[in-house]
Parts: structure tokens; sequence; C-alpha cells
């Protein structure tokens, strides 16, 4: 193994899954801390998918160092935390308290942290985070129900969340390329510094940032930063070339679509696809009842799986997702949509759906819990961060997208499928 990843949320985990796989890189991905007795994935990148971008601090702490300890003990050359290219998080962590472990635990001193992602038009100038040509905190970020973002000064952001010192490799800095990059890094290492958010508004910076970490024990990003690293294992003669790192099993079956999020994105995907699919949306301010929710959605799915994918939404706008808070609570919401969704998901299974696209990172967790999902070998990608992946290790063959809620183009759902028929 030549990579291994802790990423803090699923969705997140496949997209850099996708973009090692793009690279060249055989990729597996786990769902939670492995057990100590799991065998190692032939594979050269291993990535640890965690549902900890929400969790309590200490616990999203305590999971990331006990994947740590597992991804050292299968002999892991170089580690990456992976949060989301959006920065999800609240001013008491996740991502900088993680961080600070991860450093500690590695005795690194020093880490970069870089979520830039310029094809999904996720950009750092500045220090500022830019998602779609607008500042973070302008984006439909600012509404996210669980980690609103009101700040995009990534330096602000993880000064507040670490107890070290955050500093800044600036874009004219980047921009001069590989050497120019790793001598700031430097720089700021020997000035104390814990941190250096590094600007990047291409691919070019990206590929450069990660050659200019090639001697770095922990990457901290968006999968965009893993984008040069392949070729840095090339170079070090330790990856050899892979005739097709994304091949996948054939799977026969029904395809079902299942949307957690409230991202514009995936709303905008659903509002397209109601124009060429089946779709249902659950009304969970008027039914606040999971088993009530899904048993509806089952009903209403039952004469419609194995003719053409079917569609089942719990994402609304955000003056609905306020109003379901301010009745139950921020956490008792969300805990809702997540037990319904994973009934549902359990359900259209249970009905022969075999091709699954799931919308959202927390609803992409609690459905990989409830189906007993454990491995997930990455294959082909249907857009930019997204690929397909096939469950490993359950008993009938079961295909699966993670989606992130930001990700996909607005026929995502039925292009998902397109791919699979190619």
């Amino acid at each position: 193994m030549l990579l291994g990843v802790i990423a803090d949320d699923f969705t997140g985990a496949t997209d850099l899954c996708s973009m090692l796989v793009r690279g060249g890189m055989r990729t597996v991905q786990l769902i939670g801390v492995p057990s100590p007795d799991l065998p190692v994935p032939d594979a050269d990148a291993v990535v640890v998918a965690l549902k900890s971008r929400t969790a309590p601090v200490r616990q999203a702490i305590d999971e990331s160092l006990a994947a740590l300890k597992w991804l050292q003990a299968a002999g892991a050359r170089q580690y990456f935390f992976k949060y989301c290219s959006t920065f999800d998080s609240t001013d008491e962590g996740n991502i900088g308290p993680v961080a600070d472990a991860l450093v500690a635990a590695l005795d690194c001193g020093f880490a970069l942290a870089c979520p830039a992602f310029p094809t999904n038009a996720r950009t750092v100038y500045q220090g500022y985070l830019f998602a779609g040509g607008v500042l973070l905190n302008e984006s439909g970020m600012e509404n996210h129900p669980l980690t609103p973002m009101t700040d995009a000064n990534l330096v602000r952001v993880l000064s507040r969340q670490t107890e070290g010192t955050v500093g800044l490799v600036p874009f004219t800095t980047v921009d001069q390329g590989t050497h120019a990059i790793r001598d700031a890094m430097t720089q700021l290492k020997e000035r104390g510094r814990r941190y250096a958010i590094v600007d990047a508004i291409t691919d070019a910076h990206l590929i450069s940032i990660g050659e200019a970490a090639a001697s770095h024990a922990l990457i901290t990003g968006g999968s965009g930063v893993a984008m040069g690293l392949p070729a840095n294992y090339r170079r070090a003669g330790l990856l050899a070339a892979a005739i097709d790192p994304g091949a996948l099993p054939k799977v026969d079956g029904a395809s079902a679509v299942l949307a957690g999020s409230c991202s514009r994105a995936t709303l905008a995907q659903l509002g397209y696809a109601r124009s060429h699919l089946p779709v249902f949306e659950l009304d969970a301010l008027a039914t606040p009842d999971a088993a009530a929710l899904s048993e509806a959605a089952l009903a209403w799915a039952a004469d419609k799986i194995g003719d053409k994918p079917v569609v089942i939404a719990a994402s609304a706008p955000p003056d609905k997702v306020a109003a379901l808070q301010a009745r139950l609570g921020r956490e008792a919401a969300g805990a809702l949509i997540e037990d319904a969704a994973a009934r549902i998901a359990e359900g259209l299974v249970a009905r022969g759906v075999r091709k699954l696209v799931v919308a959202g990172g927390e609803t992409s967790g609690a459905v990989a819990g409830r189906l007993g999902v454990r491995s997930l070998r990455i294959g082909v990608e249907i857009d930019p961060g997204v690929p397909w992946t096939f469950a490993e290790g359950r008993g009938p063959g079961l295909m699966m997208a993670l989606k992130s809620g930001n990700f996909g183009a607005t026929d995502f759902f039925l292009k998902a499928f397109r791919v699979l028929e190619a």
C-alpha cells in the first residue's frame, strides 16, 4: 500500500478514490474503522471512510486515530486526511482537531491544507475559498443544515479550530511551481506554523502542490490535491502501470436513486429528474417518523421497480429544512432523514435493486451502514469526483454511486445509469 487515507465522510471518500483510480492507482474504500484482523486489500491505495464530519469532536478524533493505526500496521507509506472541498466544519471542528491529532500521532509537525477542486468550481485564492465563482459564504453553504459555512477565509476558519498556527502559501508563490511551493511550506514549518493553507485555482496548481508534498508524511485537503500523488509514486519506482485500475464486475438488476442532500446541486438534479423519471418526495415535516416515511416510499416504488430507475428524495429547500429543524432540533431532524433513507435503501435492495445512487454524505453513511457494506472497489467515474463502486463481501452483487451533495451535472441521475450501459 502506497497511500493510506482517512476520509471524514463516505461520498468524500469515493470522490478521492475516483481521483486516485484516474491516476492509475488500484483503490479500495473501507467503510468505518477496519477491524484489526481485516486482511489488507490488494490495492495501491486504501481509503477508510468514516462518518466523522459531524460527529462529536472526541469521537471524530478517536475514530481517525484508530483508522490511522490500522493503515500504519498495513504498511502505508504516506497518509492523507480527506475532507470536503467546501471545508465543511464548525468553529469547534472537526477538521482542525482531527488534523492536530494526526500531526501529533505521525510526529510530522506540519501539514498543508488545500480543499481546492477547480473541476467542480472549488478554488482557493489568497486563502479565500470560492464555490461556483462566489465566496463560500455566499454559495448556499451558509445555509447548510449541519455545517453552515459563514466565513470564506480558511486561514481564519482553521485558526479557530486548531491549537497550532496557520500560514498561507499565496497564489503568486503557487503559480511559480513545485520548487517555490516546497520552499514556502518549508519556511512556514521552520517559523512554527502547523498548517499552510495553499492557494489553487487550476489543476496545474494542484499537480504542483502534490509534487511539492512528495516527502510529507501527512497531506490534508480535498480530493483535488491528490491529483499529483500517483506521479510521485511512479517517479520513485513504486507504482507500476495498471491495465485497468477501475475494472468492476458486471451486475444485473433494477436501478434506484436515493437523495438526502439539500445542496443546490442535488435540488437541481432532482428538478431535472422529475421530467424523466418517477420521483417520490418524502415529507418529513408532515410525517416525522422514519418507519412511516420508509413504508410510504417503498409502497409507492413497489410496482415501479425494474422498469426504469426510481427516485426517492428526502432533499428539501432551506426553508423546509429550517422548519423541520425548528420542530425537531437540528440533530434529531438529521437523524430522522438518515434513518428513513437507510430503511428505504434496505427495502429497495430486498426488492431487487442492484444499482443504487445515493446523494449526500450523511445519507450515504447511513445507507452503507444499514446495508452492511464494508468495502467498495472503485470503478468508472460518472462525473468528476463521483465513481461507480462495487460493494465487496456481501451476498447479491451491488453497484453503488455515493455522490457528494454538491457534485455532479444537472442530469447526473440519468447519466449515472447510462455510464453503466456504455
